[in-house]
């Protein structure tokens, strides 16, 4: 018999073995459940998603509108999840392509944060990656993919309390304390 898992467990939605579909899919440990059927045991790891803060010649950072839930209309950074056979470089190469219109030569690696994401009622644990690249200007930005506008501020004007994904506010306030001036 199926037991659920306290809150926050990341795998207390998964009712059913995804090997054979049985309903006897029961908590193993913290990370894993198996299938009491046939024995298949799924061990849970993060999606990798990423974000890059964009900076322009003048010190400007280039931001995106939320188009689309969860947080819709909220700033955030140009990012999101890293496909298949993809490096999270390239992912956030693509991603800032994909919503800006700009695609940089290349980023550095700044940090990292654990992080769920809220997606229709389904908590997809992440691992956030978090990028900075910088470009001359940022003249050819056109808002595309799911981002539903483009919105450039001074990197000192950031406030957290503008973003509404849990953790673009705490990059931003680590990006604040790193970045001296910021």
């Amino acid at each position: 018999m199926y037991t659920p898992l306290p809150s926050p467990h990341p795998l207390r939605q998964f009712i059913y073995c995804p090997a054979c579909g049985a309903g006897g899919f029961r908590a193993g440990n913290e990370k894993a459940k198996t299938c009491d059927v046939c024995g298949f045991v799924y061990y849970f790891n993060p999606s990798a998603s990423v974000a890059c803060f964009m900076k322009n010649s003048k010190g400007e950072l280039l931001l995106v509108r939320r188009a689309k839930e969860p947080a819709s209309g909220t700033l955030d950074l140009p990012g999101g999840f890293a496909d298949a056979h993809e490096t999270a470089e390239e992912a956030v190469l693509r991603e800032m392509e994909e919503e800006t219109g700009i695609r940089p030569a290349g980023c550095r690696y700044l940090f990292s944060l654990p992080n769920i994401y809220p997606y229709k009622g389904f908590e997809v644990h992440t691992l956030d990656l978090f990028f900075e690249c910088h470009v001359i200007d940022f003249d050819d930005a056109t808002a595309g993919d799911d981002a539903a506008g483009i919105v450039v501020l001074p990197a000192r004007d950031l406030n957290p309390d503008d973003f509404g994904l849990s953790s673009i506010r705490k990059a931003i306030r680590i990006y604040k304390v790193t970045n001296p001036g910021v």
